[in-house]
């Protein structure tokens, strides 16, 4: 029996790893180079590459992140240091905040740079203002590192996890309720840029209690994907079928409720994957997919036009290919970026991936 709880123990931890994978390669998706702007993406709304681009960006990316606060919470709940806010909140400032900081002061230096200097169309500072915005993310989501305020709110629900892990599972519902309706009502900044991360925090804190984990594990793979799969068809005939989009309330309780069935589906795959042969694969890349996070978006405003050149932009022949392959491709640059980091400068390794790259002689 003992033996049995050590390989569920070892499997899940597996398969939090893996759907730390998946869930961050589908990011990339959300912030694929298009080599088109906002009027131009409008215009090829429901044409068949703009749909499978949408799609590539739903199911793998913005409903893969759910997952990740899930999982977030879900380790707070059984950590008995976040019960000691002083040490829980510095450790991470360390792993979350500080990374996100050098992040993108490093967008600006690099991005920011080389449309200054060359002719890459990107934003430039405008002011100090602006650099504190971009770098700090005060009241606004910055214009370079998009997918930045994720970390933003990760590290304002730690501040407050040694409250949530304290408090009776009716306060913890009622968190959930009041961030679910914030998003729903597009509320949220400047407080938080995103409530959905909240209420997927939170619910993560309650999975553990419940043992939430366990009861999405026992059911078939088939039947865990099933409501995802009907959801996103759903949200797909709404934001591309339709004619007029309707209102916004209604388009955010679609995206919440494919949210949550995304979130069961990707950690029931997750599990599958931790028992198959690709485990080894998946775990090996593990560790750099925070690396990856930080970094994809700076990628692909640098290099996303000079591949542009060659598969080019939304629309074009080859673009399909190009959009299917962009993960992969960020995935190799970053790996190859980490362990050269990692070898000439590991101090600097550790803290661009809050710890998790560590210098060779300590793995």
């Amino acid at each position: 029996m003992s033996e049995t709880i050590v390989a569920d123990g070892a499997r899940r931890s597996d398969a939090i790893a893996i759907a730390r994978v998946i869930c961050i390669l589908g990011v990339v998706y959300v912030h694929a180079w298009t080599g088109q702007n906002g009027a131009a993406l409008d215009a090829l709304r429901g044409t068949g590459q703009e749909t499978l681009r949408w799609a590539l960006m739903e199911i793998f990316g913005r409903s893969a992140v759910p997952l990740l606060g899930l999982i977030s919470g879900w380790l707070v709940a059984g950590s008995e240091s976040a019960r000691h806010w002083r040490g829980h909140v510095w450790r991470k400032a360390r792993t979350i905040l500080l990374p996100m900081i050098l992040w993108n002061g490093l967008a600006i230096l690099l991005v920011s740079g080389v449309a200054w200097f060359g002719s890459l169309s990107a934003p430039v500072p405008t002011s100090l203002w602006w650099v504190v915005q971009e770098v700090l993310i005060v009241s606004r989501n910055p214009d370079i590192n998009v997918q930045m305020p994720f970390l933003r709110d990760l590290f304002l629900c730690m501040v407050v996890a040694p409250l949530l892990v304290r408090s009776p599972g009716w306060t913890l519902w009622m968190v959930v309720i009041a961030a679910a309706a914030a998003h729903v009502a597009g509320l949220g900044p400047p407080v938080l840029m995103r409530a959905s991360i909240l209420c997927f925090f939170t619910l993560g804190i309650l999975a553990r209690r419940g043992g939430w984990e366990r009861r999405a594990i026992a059911l078939p793979l088939a039947g865990a994907v099933l409501p995802f799969a009907l959801l996103i068809s759903v949200q797909l005939y709404v934001m591309v079928g339709l004619a007029e989009l309707p209102p916004v309330l209604v388009r955010n309780a679609i995206d919440l409720a494919v949210r949550i069935a995304a979130a069961l589906a990707f950690w029931r795959l997750a599990w599958a994957l931790a028992g198959s042969g690709v485990r080894g694969v998946l775990l090996r890349i593990e560790p750099f997919v925070f690396f990856l996070f930080c970094a994809h978006l700076i990628l692909i405003w640098l290099f996303g036009p000079l591949l542009g050149e060659l598969f080019g932009s939304l629309g074009s022949p080859l673009y399909p290919l190009y959009l299917l392959i962009q993960p992969l491709l960020v995935l190799g640059a970053v790996m190859l970026i980490a362990t050269l980091l990692r070898r000439i400068a590991p101090g600097a390794a550790t803290m661009l991936s809050g710890g998790r790259i560590r210098p060779v002689r300590e793995r």
